[in-house]
């Protein structure tokens, strides 16, 4: 997943410094000067972000590279961390107390970066702990996904494996419940079966969740549809069940 974007101008760039929002690497100008361009040096080597001077050939190629209008980078980009990925083990950590059983969504097989970043978004609202996100089975986090989430991706946490099925036998193992969303299941999503921390399973629109995943699934629960649409999009489901979840705890 690439997990890299640009960040340009000289206030935001300090700003980022300042918070700590994973800022890696900055790029100067050769010709870049004035109090903003010596505040991030100064914050920049305080945080230990690299900093790397640029000709102006050099700058302008980045410039171009990053998509950022000429003359509007102020002299000065900086490449950060989109979000800031967790380990799957203090993600699904049961001793992090939260005054009701926690929720985390899995995703599989959403390959769309709006549905990422709505689905994070209904994950955030609903007060989930965070995703769990496949480097197979999953969209990448992209600037296109962040934007849809209205920043809910980055401040929930975030696990990224490489291999869902395994993930969700660690959960098990870790005391969670995984209830999946399935267009064929016999259960509602109405049912009462969230008393558990609960790992909810998010499948692709078009093919839902994978076989061998809907086999590791405790409960399988579906949205009933009357009209003539076949299926809800994948993120309009996640936030049915999230506040149905939310509802009952």
């Amino acid at each position: 997943m690439n997990n890299k974007t640009y960040l340009y101008g000289r206030n935001p760039i300090i700003e980022a410094l300042r918070e700590g929002k994973g800022v890696e690497k900055v790029f100067v100008s050769f010709n870049a000067s004035g109090d903003g361009i010596n505040k991030i040096y100064t914050i920049a080597k305080s945080n230990s972000v690299q900093i790397v001077k640029y000709d102006r050939r050099k700058f302008s190629e980045l410039e171009k590279k990053a998509g950022i209008p000429a003359r509007e980078s102020q002299g000065v980009i900086a490449q950060r961390e989109l979000i800031k990925f967790t380990a799957l083990e203090h993600l699904l950590d049961l001793n992090i107390k939260t005054g009701y059983n926690p929720v985390i969504v899995a995703l599989d097989g959403i390959e769309d970066p709006h549905n990422l970043g709505a689905i994070a978004r209904s994950a955030e609202c609903s007060g989930a702990r965070g995703l769990i996100l496949s480097t197979r089975a999953s969209a990448p986090v992209t600037p296109t996904a962040v934007k849809a989430s209205a920043g809910a991706l980055e401040s929930l946490r975030t696990a990224k494996v490489e291999n869902l099925s395994s993930a969700l036998e660690e959960a098990k193992d870790e005391g969670w419940w995984i209830v999946g969303a399935d267009l064929g299941a016999e259960n509602s999503y109405t049912d009462s079966i969230y008393d558990k921390p609960i790992v909810l399973v998010i499948g692709s629109e078009g093919k839902g969740i994978r076989p061998q995943i809907r086999q590791k699934c405790d409960h399988l629960v579906q949205i009933p549809i009357i009209g003539k649409t076949q299926s809800l999009n994948a993120s309009v489901s996640a936030g049915v069940i999230l506040f149905e979840i939310l509802r009952q705890s």
